[in-house]
């Protein structure tokens, strides 16, 4: 006699349901996000209409090209470290995720958060191993910040004032550290690893634990560390696109500045990236809301010695065309692109655990 049919039960299908539930609230509350942005950005475009009516248009398009720069050099930033870690991808693949991970940054709570995991997860998918998935995910954050600190010493410099060395060392050294290890790993694996491993020993032994345990985890980083070879030339290609970057960001506020009729000084439009770019790091608000608005405005009055309205309208232009349309577009392409993989993680994840669980095997063996 055949045994019945199994019939999927009710607990099998509620997290499914569950799951498609949260998937729609998170699309109604992102929808709800960026009107409300639309909504706050509206008096401040009223405020300044009399300067927005007299756009140039053409310095418009080109604040917008500016902008368009600055990611596709920070995707060449992230394919170089890639391409050091033995991973090859499209410059249409980078930038595609460049676009996603920004418009994660700048919209939701806590965005830095969802764009470093997705930045992540699309790495590992291109075949990136979780050392140089991260490793990539830390020196181009460090580079960023580095060139965030030039400017800031720049300006300072420039308007003749004074400024903290520490604020340009620290980032700089902590760039050359980060490749100095990578480098110094694979010239000398048996060092790092010998060190590596008494550490584990000393922590197991502390911890009551088998005094082995761990030994294989160790040995895994340290290859995946040693496929990692940013050459001389590969670490100056890397920190001259990252400078592109930078630089193509503050010519697009300063192209802002133009395109509302207003002529800043460069050195203060430097002051006013640098300090709308650190309180946009601000926790909680999407992409720097009122607070990065607020600085702009007061630094481009101030620093850049335009009138205040100009700042309004100055700051308006470069927020739209560095906020809402990299979001708009960053969304379209997540939709377009990355939509269909979250339907993937999970065989994804369960693929990757097998892999080293297999190659942990392999090693013990």
């Amino acid at each position: 006699m055949s045994e019945p049919e199994s019939v999927p039960s009710a607990g099998t299908a509620r997290p499914s349901n569950r799951l498609r539930w949260l998937k729609w609230v998170g699309g109604f509350a992102l929808v709800a996000l960026l009107v409300g942005e639309g909504v706050y950005l509206w008096p401040r475009l009223h405020e300044s209409w009399k300067a927005l009516s007299d756009i140039e248009w053409g310095f418009l398009l080109a604040c917008v090209v500016a902008q368009a720069l600055s990611l596709s050099a920070f995707a060449r930033v992230q394919k170089r470290l890639l391409q050091a870690g033995g991973v090859r991808v499209s410059q249409s693949k980078s930038l595609s995720v460049v676009y996603g991970s920004t418009a994660m940054s700048v919209t939701l709570p806590a965005g830095q958060v969802f764009s470093t995991a997705f930045t992540y997860r699309q790495t590992r998918r291109w075949g990136a191993t979780p050392v140089v998935a991260s490793w990539q995910l830390a020196i181009s954050g460090v580079i960023a910040a580095c060139g965030l600190a030039v400017l800031g010493v720049g300006g300072a410099l420039l308007v003749g004032g004074t400024t903290n060395a520490y604020t340009l060392v620290l980032p700089v050294a902590a760039v050359v550290a980060l490749i100095a290890l990578a480098r110094y790993v694979r010239a000398h694996p048996q060092s790092i690893t010998g060190a590596a491993r008494w550490g584990v020993r000393k922590v197991n032994s502390l911890r009551n634990k088998p005094a082995d345990a761990g030994l294989d985890k160790v040995d895994e980083i340290v290859d995946q560390i040693r496929s990692v070879t940013l050459g001389t030339r590969d670490g100056l290609v890397t920190v001259g696109f990252s400078a592109v970057h930078r630089l193509a960001d503050v010519a697009c506020l300063g192209l802002a500045c133009y395109a509302v009729g207003a002529d800043p000084r460069w050195s203060g439009l430097l002051i006013a990236f640098t300090a709308g770019k650190t309180v946009g790091s601000i926790p909680g608000a999407p992409g720097g809301l009122v607070f990065v608005d607020a600085t702009l405005i007061a630094t481009l009055t101030t620093a850049a010695s335009i009138s205040a309205s100009q700042a309004v309208a100055a700051a308006l232009v470069y927020r739209v065309v560095s906020f809402i349309l990299v979001a708009i577009v960053g969304w379209i392409v997540f939709a377009v692109i990355f939509r269909q993989h979250q339907h993937e993680d999970l065989h994804f994840d369960l693929a990757v655990e097998q892999q080293e669980l297999r190659l942990g095997q392999t090693r013990k063996e």
